[in-house]
């Protein structure tokens, strides 16, 4: 067991996680040249193409230490957005150290911070890494000071490397065996696992990622799921080196796989504690949560017969990934669909482009909503996230929505437009932290449906992409919202309706009204469309009717002519509105929904 080093590396995105955990797969020989490739952890195209890990992996990699020994080092990929910090929670529990990486031209930035106090909350050893010291930006002095200053690690303990060429990777690696502790536990003691990932196999069903914490496991064991409270069989366990390498035994302190014959995700809890059925343990680990839901939107096919393709590429999709929620869900104008749970707007935004890609499907997202508390005048509380299900107005006591405690950083010069920012979207209180020379962290707790549409791109673009945006839920709070409905000539279009603070309605309801009034095509009567909160209309916008010239035959005389004509037209134009339905295109709804998101 001293010779078993389990760490993971974590890092805000985009500070060069995953090339350094390429270099160090390769340096430990863990892959031969003629296999290797960029972001060998990350599996999935839209990981790749946007350079961003989304689900956390694992590797066990052999290693010869500076001493001449063996170490088995098994490494935790973790994501690095916001939206997947439950799964950094999993794998960091699963871990004994972390890499903490620093990027030498950026500094430390939101997530670093966040991703740091997740890291102390489970005792992590933290070894500091300055990572692309290779770059013309680069300040390795100005990194150690906000290694000093903004996380409180020793800044000689650093070690400078860059990834990309792999300079200092060697380092790094003696560093991980010198600094980081080896796992405890007794290998004779009653089974305790951690599952802290799994993926589904077509062949062989659900392999789950264990570290084993107590005791042993081996295969033709009966393991025991503590908290789904389900029986399986194990069929093969090893260790993760790219391929799966069977072994005879998973004791504690080691990281490798389980194969039991689970057939979907969703029949286990991922953080779920394994033990003997028949050697049971007295209580699971510690730390179990579940992944939390905080974004709802509604899914609908293009075209109504592609909803049995999209009803198995969710089923599909849902296998692998757990924290992904759905239910059927229909609407008069674009038929039947799902309102789906997400963990945020990215997890969104990737099942979104994964439908799309992989399963060639072409969708109508709804605009996303949180999940707001309603407590009705007879005393009892509902829970409400889809616009349809909205009660009467009339019955609603009050209404609460989450609140999220939100940390900005930003450069020095960029703090009074990024304020500004936080009070557009109704920032209840403010304080300003100051880290280093020129860097400051401002502190606000505000609604989380106001960060939903706009604001991280907002963000980006006044601090010029040197503002970085974490932030953690932390309560409900009293509000006053209400239920936008979009009327087309008069009748409400039910997929467009929406839940918003009663100062935010009238812009946004304008913006529809304008928007669809430019999609939707001319018929032969005048169409209003209109924005309302009950009965009363808070914006308008108005489609003019084809019209004919009906006085064009006419060579002069009586003006009355004139106007009997004019006037028949005018009934029939009144006739045709009462019997006349507007044909809504399907391109309108996509191009109101998506230019909400935008």
């Amino acid at each position: 067991m001293k010779h078993i080093r389990n760490f993971c590396i974590i890092a805000h995105i985009d500070h060069g996680k995953s090339t350094l955990a390429d270099r160090l797969i390769q340096t430990c020989g863990g892959v031969t040249q003629r296999e290797l490739h960029e972001q060998m952890l990350d599996s999935m195209d839209i990981e790749r193409e946007r350079g961003i890990t989304i689900k956390s992996n694992t590797i066990t990699l052999d290693y010869t230490g500076p001493d001449g020994k063996n170490y088995l080092l098994n490494l935790i990929d973790t994501p690095g957005h916001v939206d997947f910090s439950h799964e950094v929670r999993r794998s960091l529990m699963a871990c004994d150290g972390a890499l903490i990486i620093v990027d030498a031209s950026q500094g430390v930035e939101a997530q670093t911070v966040a991703n740091l106090y997740l890291a102390l909350e489970h005792d992590l050893e933290l070894l500091p890494v300055i990572n692309k010291i290779d770059l013309p930006a680069a300040d390795e002095d100005k990194a150690r000071e906000a290694i000093d200053a903004e996380l409180g690690l020793d800044p000689f303990a650093a070690i400078p490397c860059s990834a990309k060429t792999g300079v200092g990777v060697d380092d790094v690696l003696a560093g991980i065996v010198e600094q980081l502790p080896p796992p405890s536990g007794d290998p004779n003691a009653p089974l305790k696992a951690l599952v802290f990932d799994a993926h589904f196999d077509k062949y062989r069903g659900v392999i789950l990622q264990c570290r084993v914490m107590e005791g042993t496991l081996k295969p033709k064991d009966v393991i025991h799921f503590m908290h789904a409270d389900r029986d399986f069989k194990v069929d093969e366990l090893g260790y993760n080196q790219l391929k799966l390498i069977p072994k005879k035994s998973l004791s504690a302190g080691e990281v490798g796989y389980i194969v039991a014959g689970v057939k979907s995700v969703q029949d286990i809890e991922i953080g779920d504690t394994i033990t003997l059925l028949d050697r049971p343990a007295d209580e699971p680990i510690p730390g179990y949560q579940e992944a939390r839901q905080v974004v709802f939107s509604s899914i609908y096919p293009m075209s109504t017969d592609q909803y049995v393709d999209l009803t198995k590429a969710l089923d599909k999709l849902a296998i692998n990934d757990a924290a992904l929620t759905y239910e059927k869900d229909s609407s008069a104008a674009l038929g039947f669909g799902f309102r789906c749970g997400f963990l945020g707007l990215l997890h969104l935004d990737v099942v979104q482009e994964r439908l799309q890609r992989e399963f060639d499907i072409g969708l109508v997202i709804s605009a996303p909503s949180v999940k707001y508390h309603l407590t009705l005048n007879d005393g009892s509380v509902v829970e409400c996230d889809n616009p349809t299900y909205w009660p009467d107005p009339t019955s609603i006591a009050h209404c609460t929505e989450p609140y999220i405690k939100a940390s900005i950083l930003t450069p020095e010069e960029h703090v009074g437009p990024v304020m500004e920012l936080c009070r557009e979207h109704r920032s209840e209180s403010q304080t300003m932290n100051y880290l280093s020379v020129g860097r400051i962290e401002v502190v606000s707790e505000m609604p989380l449906g106001e960060v939903l549409f706009d604001f991280y791109g907002k963000l980006k673009m006044i601090t010029r992409g040197y503002g970085s945006f974490d932030y953690d839920p932390i309560e409900y709070r009293k509000t006053d919202v209400v239920k936008v409905d979009i009327l087309v000539n008069k009748e409400p279009v039910d997929t467009l309706s929406y839940l918003v603070h009663r100062e935010k309605a009238r812009p946004r309801a304008l913006r529809y009204c304008e928007r669809l009034a430019k999609e939707i095509p001319r018929h032969q009567f005048k169409i209003p469309i209109q924005g309302a909160i009950g009965g009363t209309v808070i914006a308008r916008s108005t489609i003019a009717p084809f019209r004919k010239d009906v006085t064009e035959k006419l060579y002069g005389g009586d003006v009355t002519r004139k106007k009997k004509l004019l006037e028949k037209q005018k009934k029939g134009k009144a006739k045709m509105k009462q019997f006349g339905s507007v044909n809504i295109p399907q391109k309108a709804f996509v191009s109101v929904l998506r230019a909400d998101s935008d």
